[in-house]
Parts: C-alpha cells; sequence; structure tokens
C-alpha cells in the first residue's frame, strides 16, 4: 500500500471525539440537521416511493433502525438506502468542492442506521460522521476532476465514506480500515449517463453508497477481506476512474486541515454549480 493511504487509515483508527475541535464538532451538528431537513424535504418526491416500497417489500417488517420518510423502522441496510435517496432529491444537501463530493447524503445515513441498530451515542455518531467526511473528501480529492467527468463522485467515493463513517462506529482498525476500504471501492460506481435521460439513478447512487459502504463495513467485521491497494493499485480505482489522481491528497494534514469545516451549505434548491449565476440573479 502506498504510505499515504496507510496513514489515512491509521489517523481513522485512532481519532477520538476529544481530538475534534469545537468548531468542527459544531459544523457537524449543523451538517447532520441540515441533512435531516433534506431527507425530510424528498417525502413524497418521485422516486423516492419506489424506495420506500422496495425497502418494504425486501427488508425486515420492523427493526431498530428509522426510515425517516415513512416514521417507520428496519434494518440498517435498508434505512441507509431509503434515508441517502430521500436526502438527494431536492437538492439542498450540503457539497464540499474540491472532491465534488455531497458528503452528508451518504454518510449520514449510513452513520444514523448503525448507530440506532447499535445502540450509539451523540457523540459516537458525530465522531463517526467527522472521520466519513475527512475520508471522503480526501478520496475525492485524490481521484481529482477527471473522475468528476465520467462518474457521479457521491455515488462511487460515497461508498467509501459510508464504510469508513460505519467503520468508526464499530471500532475498526487501521487494518480492518483498508479491508472496509477495499470492498467499498469494488462496489463503487454511478455514471454521469442518467443526466442524459433525465433518469432517477442520482438518488439510486446516493442509496446504494450509503447501504453499500455500511454493508461493506459490517461485513468487515465479520471478517470479509478487501483489496489492501483498491485506491492506487493497478487494478484500482484510480487506474479505472481517473487519469489525475494524486496519492498526496489522501494524507493531506490529516489532524489539521479539517475538510468537513470545508463544506458549504446550499441556499437554492438547485445543482451547486448554479449558485453564482442564482445569486448575481
Amino acid at each position: 500500500m502506498t504510505s499515504t493511504t496507510n496513514e489515512l487509515a491509521t489517523f481513522l483508527a485512532e481519532l477520538r471525539y476529544d481530538d475534534i475541535p469545537t468548531e468542527v464538532v459544531d459544523r457537524c451538528e449543523e451538517l447532520f440537521l441540515d441533512w435531516l431537513g433534506s431527507a425530510l424535504a424528498g417525502k413524497g418526491y418521485p422516486p423516492i416511493p419506489l424506495f420506500e416500497r422496495f425497502a418494504q417489500r425486501m427488508g425486515p417488517a420492523s427493526g431498530r433502525s428509522e426510515l425517516l420518510t415513512l416514521s417507520a423502522t428496519t434494518s440498517p441496510y435498508f434505512a441507509a438506502f431509503v434515508n441517502a435517496a430521500a436526502s438527494h432529491v431536492v437538492e439542498q444537501d450540503d457539497l464540499h468542492n474540491s472532491s465534488v463530493l455531497h458528503p452528508g447524503t451518504v454518510v449520514f445515513p449510513a452513520v444514523l442506521a448503525a448507530a440506532q441498530s447499535e445502540g450509539k451515542s451523540g457523540r459516537e455518531l458525530i465522531l463517526a460522521a467527522v472521520a466519513g467526511y475527512e475520508a471522503g473528501i480526501r478520496i475525492g480529492e485524490f481521484l481529482g476532476r477527471s473522475h468528476y467527468t465520467v462518474f457521479h463522485t457521491t455515488g462511487t467515493v460515497g461508498t467509501l465514506a459510508a464504510a469508513v463513517g460505519v467503520g468508526k462506529l464499530l471500532n475498526f482498525s487501521a487494518e480492518d480500515f483498508l479491508h472496509a476500504l477495499g470492498s467499498a471501492g469494488t462496489q463503487a460506481a454511478g455514471l454521469w449517463e442518467f443526466l442524459r435521460d433525465g433518469a432517477d439513478s442520482k438518488q439510486l447512487h446516493t442509496a446504494k453508497a450509503a447501504a453499500d459502504g455500511l454493508l461493506a463495513a459490517y461485513m468487515t467485521a465479520d471478517g470479509l477481506t478487501g483489496a489492501q491497494r483498491i485506491l492506487d493499485g493497478k487494478q484500482g480505482l484510480a487506474a479505472g476512474m481517473s487519469s489525475d489522481a494524486n496519492p498526496a491528497c489522501l494524507s493531506d494534514r490529516l489532524g489539521r486541515r479539517w475538510a468537513l469545516a470545508e463544506t458549504s451549505f446550499k441556499f437554492h434548491a438547485s445543482c451547486r454549480h448554479t449558485h453564482p449565476a442564482a445569486d448575481a440573479l
């Protein structure tokens, strides 16, 4: 593995709640509230009822994790699946610019569902979310803008970010994080071609990213191994999905630069790239 990948995994394993600056904790709480509002706002919007019906058909009748749009409960997997889709439909969820990633819509559904299922505290949820944001944003920056031209970064990188967040809730070691990243990375998907048809794949991308990241973490906890060089290996993510990958981004100022605090809120219900024009108008 590259030293930067190892540094990232070690940072994630060693990160503690008390290491996080107060202003970052406050920002995380604000981002969670913003995400929650986005998820609730998605209630009833197409195609969210399709995701709800799928979860009700395929998942358990009840569980410890909440389907926010239905005020019902289910398994962590299907709660993450539906809540991630719902929070990415009214175009109000947060955005990190340099990684071109919407971290909240994939990290929070996964960590909330897992935290509810595992009986974790609010402090543990915040710690997990911060870990997911810090890893996801750096992996998005690592893959670069060439990745974004073809791949929906929130769908691809979001799978790894969700896996990290849930892994932190499950007290992963550095080695565990490498396995979880491998299992999440091999599932990472999401192509922009859906824009040509106005198709519903955007919500499917976030639903799968949150749920499959959670899957990768739970299966890692049970002993599943994953590729150790999923990011920079000869047949890894950078090789297949980027032409300008920069490994230095993976360990950029870990513990000093809090990328979560760089994440912006949307003040208009539209793609963040349209906001300067909206503001000018």
